[in-house]
């Protein structure tokens, strides 16, 4: 089968490799579609620990063609989207359905291969049918929008509360796309530019701010006059989430979804201590996908349009160099095989 190979940091190539037996507890998925996230160029550069050499990618969907014990013979044909979560099952996290929590913890695409491949191995007790009204590239996207998921589920965000949302990235607009569906109010959202802006005010964002062209203090006053009740931060950035801090109304949340790219950075501890606020990790988001697939499928939310690039898997280092450019209307490369 052909795959895309970091064979260690910096060194990608795409190979010829044996088509994988799935050992028993797993299933075989024949990739339809692989988005390929931020974090996957992470890996690339050796930013996130991981085993080289890998395949990455953990966003995708497919359909079941092989699995290592008869008893999940039941799944071979579906379209299916899944966990990448690998675990024990047995221990007291895997037990409460806290996975990450699992001292054997491992992901697809990261300590395991992912889905830049023609075929993945992943754990059949994570898999999820995937309906026929959504697509596969859609169903590729399952996995972001369940970051978004848990990152508001984290933050304690209830119907009618105020949002600012830091970063305008597929999570960012991930989250978007979801506060709008929980009935928040006032979204707003920054980024640097107006490279992504113009796509947040199609999906519905009540404001948007380009922090290098307007002063984000000053309008933020303005929109949100009182301080804002949630405030999400998905750029992983120090400036950011500083302002992030100054921002939330006094009892208000601030909630990390950004990765921070294992950098020290400081914060002033009075902006939370003085103002009470609550100041959230959301860097653990699991066993959404199924909620995730759910709102697809009912039309409660549609980000099919994120797919904005759509592409053969020969053409990785064009969807690579997307990723990272990030060019004025790009959300997404999405590799397809059909």
């Amino acid at each position: 089968m052909k795959a895309v190979v970091i064979n260690r940091p910096g060194e990608v190539f795409l190979a010829d490799k044996p088509i994988p037996v799935p050992p028993a507890g797993f299933a075989r998925v024949k990739v339809k579609a692989a988005a390929i996230c931020a974090t996957d160029l992470e890996v690339i550069d050796g930013n996130i620990p991981a085993n080289y050499p890998l395949t990455p990618g953990h966003e995708w969907s497919g359909v079941v063609d092989a699995v290592g014990s008869e008893e999940d013979s039941g799944w071979i044909g579906k379209r299916v989207i899944g966990s990448n979560d690998v675990v024990c099952l047995h221990c007291d996290a895997c037990r409460s359905g806290n996975w990450r929590y699992c001292n054997e913890f491992e992901e697809i695409g990261f300590k395991r291969d992912g889905a830049y491949a023609e075929y993945v191995i992943v754990p059949a007790y994570g898999l999820c049918e995937l309906p026929e009204n959504v697509s596969f590239v859609h169903g590729a996207l399952c996995e972001p929008l369940g970051v978004a998921l848990g990152t508001l589920e984290k933050s304690g965000a209830k119907f009618g509360d105020t949002c600012l949302i830091m970063g305008a990235g597929s999570i960012g607009l991930c989250i978007l796309a979801a506060a709008k569906a929980m009935g928040l109010r006032k979204i707003t959202v920054c980024a640097t530019t107006e490279r992504r802006l113009k796509i947040a005010r199609e999906m519905g964002a009540s404001y948007t701010i380009a922090t290098r062209e307007q002063n984000l203090m000053e309008e933020m006053k303005r929109i949100h006059p009182g301080g804002t009740d949630v405030v999400i931060d998905a750029t992983g950035i120090e400036e950011c989430i500083q302002q992030c801090l100054k921002l939330a109304r006094k009892g208000g949340s601030v909630t990390l979804a950004g990765y921070g790219r294992g950098k020290v950075m400081q914060i002033r501890i009075d902006d939370i201590h003085v103002n009470n606020l609550r100041l959230i990790g959301a860097g653990n988001n699991w066993n959404q996908h199924k909620k995730a697939v759910t709102l697809m499928a009912d039309g409660v939310i549609d980000i099919e349009h994120f797919a904005t690039n759509r592409m053969a898997l020969e053409e990785f280092e064009h969807g690579l160099e997307l990723a990272r450019k990030r060019p004025e209307g790009f959300v997404k490369a999405v590799f397809c095989y059909e």
